[in-house]
């Protein structure tokens, strides 16, 4: 029996050469037309189980986790910067190595992107836009927030405690709450997630000096012009516009707390040809709450068949 119930794949790892050697971990399943499925915080690899699953028949799926997440290996802030620009170096290393290496094509590539994996994911298209395809596009963004500066209410003082506080720093390093609260109701989630699927989420996190990923993500959101990762964030956002005219597909899980439907919109507005799916039930998790209407609905995006 797999370790991670419904994730029976073969790991592959890369050695980054520009990185002391360290590790990242990967799937690679299938064969086809290349997707790439890109992750973002608190979660891993194991959240495309489902999709890659129902896909690798016809497509050869890619599904990395970042290093310090997943089951890659958990450097520390003095070893990796931890930042938006060295997520976006690290997955521009491994699809290069795939393309040099694994017989993987330079072009035809669809990007899957959730939460974190927009800025990441669309910031290595910018890079390669001739290398993509279509766009998959789950409760993310790749633009600054439409709201603005401020946060919206019920999250900026949250945000503020784990960001600027040494309580914050306690309840990501000792006590994993980020990446607890993701699994629960209705933070993450808007149905029960089963114990062993909150426990397989939760696996790579299993102790403070495996948590620093985690942390250095919410530290590195992108707030405001003087923040690190704005730059990167509103430079990617005004190149959005390469991709206006990619076959795109939206799957869209209604009561997130943070991507809410202002952000949709705005992907509404950059991407006015996309196929839109929207999950009135589903929470930021939207793979976890909607598995069973949105796999499907991207299967046939992907093959044409709706």
């Amino acid at each position: 029996m797999t370790r991670f119930p419904g994730y029976p794949f073969t790991s592959h790892w890369y050695a980054h050469p520009s990185r002391g050697g360290l590790r990242q971990h990967y799937v690679d399943e299938g064969a086809g037309p290349p997707v790439l499925f890109v992750h973002g915080n608190p979660s891993w690899s194991y959240l495309w189980r489902r999709p890659v699953a129902a896909l690798r028949d016809r497509f050869r799926c890619v599904a990395p986790d970042h290093l310090g997440m997943g089951l890659s290996d958990k450097p520390s802030a003095e070893e990796h910067e931890h930042t938006l620009a060295s997520r976006v170096d690290d997955l521009d290393a491994l699809v290069g190595h795939l393309i040099a290496r694994r017989g993987a094509p330079g072009r035809g590539w669809t990007l899957v992107m959730h939460d974190w994996g927009g800025p990441i994911g669309m910031a290595w298209a910018c890079r390669h836009p001739g290398r993509v395809a279509r766009l998959v596009i789950l409760n993310t963004a790749a633009f600054p927030n439409p709201h603005g500066e401020r946060v919206r209410l019920p999250l900026r003082a949250p945000l503020w405690v784990l960001r600027r506080t040494r309580l914050g720093a306690r309840l990501f390093l000792r006590h994993n709450l980020f990446a607890r609260a993701a699994t629960w109701r209705p933070l993450g989630v808007r149905r029960r997630m089963p114990a062993h699927v909150r426990a397989a989420f939760l696996a790579p996190y299993d102790r403070p000096a495996h948590r620093v990923a985690v942390q250095r993500f919410v530290h590195d959101i992108p707030l405001q012009p003087g923040d690190p990762a704005w730059p990167l964030l509103e430079g990617t956002a005004r190149r959005l516009d390469l991709f206006a005219g990619l076959p795109a597909f939206v799957g869209w899980g209604l009561r997130d707390p943070v991507f809410d439907p202002a952000v949709l919109a705005e992907w509404r507005r950059r991407l006015p040809a996309a196929r839109v799916r929207v999950y009135p039930r589903a929470g930021h998790y939207v793979l976890e709450d909607a598995h069973e209407d949105l796999v499907p609905e991207i299967r046939a995006f992907l093959t044409g068949s709706a």
